[in-house]
């Protein structure tokens, strides 16, 4: 008699005992629990701040250096294979990846805030203002996508060219060997859960925010702990039923509205915001964005404190988040880019994102700083009402607000639903079909951590969700670090198999593609 294999592994096991520790932790003692956080994350940063500037540049680096190289040349897949889409729609999903939920909560509110406390400019000048669409540019730019391009090509150069399954584990066996089967195996797994727990709920609480911030604007609807765990508990339900129902058709739609609505949004305020000033400022900003890349990607401030204090608040914050998302986003960019050479996979990774992300905080971060020139209360309201407050004072505010309601909602349904999909594969021996209690299972798991995070960030809410970011993302790195370095060992090996230089030894590949199909077609 077969024995029947289990749903789920060891890591639901472990990562779920993780999370729930958390959660208990997080509900009888919120302030103890976010003022640990709080002290853990200040260490973090005091002490490491130089280690993730440097590491993000590295990173970024090496992720040009691939595309530009030899490397560049192989294929994430078998050597025939094509791309399961086309590059419009692959680009596409790229941007919808990108376009999160931080874009629309920090679209306006960030620029404001590095204008009005700017690193080292005097506040509310011309050069603040630079400084501020710099500087924003700089944490939405080719760092934090060099981060997913690279734990997305480990992903997919294992899963689809070397047959492994899609878990973080084994992407490491170049260097680790068998033990990815073992113990050290499920240890990286289960950091690899408890990390993109910790990156998804920090913008679920974000979202959160953001709704009732708007909610209250609106309608008058109380702002706190109880409408944000109110909502989070309803948009919870949405998204555990579309998980459970597999209604991948849904899904799609909610993806296609996503779009429909955020360039709905861009257009309108780059017509009834400041036109010329969004165009000028936003060419502007992007040469002074290349122009000190390589000063700002290093730069940690020995000798400033303004800044130093800046970047504990901004930079390092946002090194942590992109860290700690960088598995969830990686395992999606993975699964739609088999059939593309890695050099137009670093690429299109690495520039698109960036250009969108320059053309929405142009528009969106101007508008925000030229209406609240003109109306000082703007700068006085918190990031989750700002934006609001700002439609407020052009024409169609209702409209407006009312779409970014519905677009945020879509964004936190959406994001949380393939959130449990990529835990539920991840803990289910990276099969592409788990179970739906599983999946349900972390849907809860991520929304009590949302609610906890809030809960004990105090009255700004956002306290505890800097601090876990900045606390998942440090142990995650080193995982990251050893997946780059496995990667280039097996590409590089392939390189030279090839003898990939300027010009491929044809005969050599054809034999070599001979091969790998024969392999392929045994299995």
């Amino acid at each position: 008699m077969v024995k029947k294999r289990r749903q789920f592994s060891s890591v639901f096991t472990y990562a779920a005992i993780v999370v729930g520790i958390l959660v208990l932790l997080g509900a009888f003692f919120p302030d103890r629990f976010g003022s640990t956080a709080g002290a853990i994350s200040d260490w973090i940063s005091a002490t490491f701040g130089w280690y993730y500037m440097t590491i993000f540049t590295l990173i970024l680096f090496f992720c040009v250096f691939l595309g530009v190289s030899p490397i560049g040349k192989l294929k994430l897949g078998r050597p025939n294979d094509k791309p399961e889409f086309k590059t419009l729609s692959w680009l596409t999903m790229l941007f919808s990846a990108g376009m999160g939920i931080g874009l629309v909560f920090y679209g306006s509110s960030e620029p404001i805030s590095h204008y009005l406390a700017p690193p080292t400019a005097d506040p509310e000048t011309k050069a603040a203002l630079a400084e501020a669409m710099r500087s924003t540019i700089l944490h939405y730019g080719f760092h934090p996508w060099a981060v997913y391009g690279i734990v997305a090509l480990a992903l997919a150069y294992s899963q689809f060219r070397k047959g492994e399954v899609g878990l973080i584990s084994k992407t490491l066996r170049p260097i680790l060997g068998d033990r990815v089967d073992g113990a050290l195996g499920i240890i990286v797994d289960v950091l690899t859960v408890f990390v993109t727990v910790i990156g998804v709920a920090v913008s679920l609480g974000i979202g959160a925010m953001q709704i009732n911030g708007g909610l209250n604007y609106l309608f008058g609807i109380p702002y706190g702990q109880l409408s944000q765990g109110i909502i989070i508990a309803i948009v919870t339900v949405l998204f555990i039923y579309s998980a459970w129902s597999g209604l991948s058709k849904g899904i799609q739609y909610l993806s296609n509205l996503n779009m429909v609505l955020a360039g709905l949004l861009f257009a309108a305020i780059l017509i009834l915001g400041p036109t010329l000033t969004i165009l000028n400022m936003m060419t502007s900003a992007t040469g002074d964005y290349l122009n000190t890349l390589l000063y700002n990607s290093l730069d940690v401030a020995p000798l400033n404190g303004q800044k130093r204090e800046w970047m504990n608040t901004w930079t390092i914050y946002y090194w942590g988040w992109w860290m700690s998302w960088s598995p969830f986003v990686g395992i999606f960019i993975a699964r739609i880019s088999r059939g593309r050479t890695i050099r137009e996979f670093v690429f299109g990774v690495l520039v698109v994102p960036t250009l969108v992300s320059i053309f929405w905080f142009s528009a969106f971060g101007l508008t925000g700083v030229e209406v609240g020139q003109q109306a000082p209360h703007i700068f006085e309201m918190p990031p989750e009402t700002q934006l609001f407050g700002i439609f407020n004072e052009l024409p169609m505010s209702f409209l407006f607000s009312m779409f970014t309601l519905i677009l945020i909602a879509s964004f936190f349904i959406t994001s949380a639903d393939s959130a449990t999909f990529v835990l539920g594969m991840q803990t289910s021996f990276g099969t592409l079909s788990p179970a739906g209690y599983i999946k349900i299972v972390w849907g809860v798991g991520l929304a009590a951590i949302a609610f906890i995070l809030l809960l004990s960030g105090g009255e700004t809410g956002l306290t505890a969700l800097q601090s876990a970011a900045i606390i998942s993302a440090l142990p995650f790195s080193f995982v990251v670090i050893l997946m780059a370095l496995a990667f280039y060992k097996d590409a590089n090996r392939e390189r030279e198999y090839l003898g990939l230089t300027i010009k491929p030894d044809k005969k050599r590949l054809e034999e070599y593609i001979e091969r790998v199909n024969d392999e392929q077609n045994t299995k």
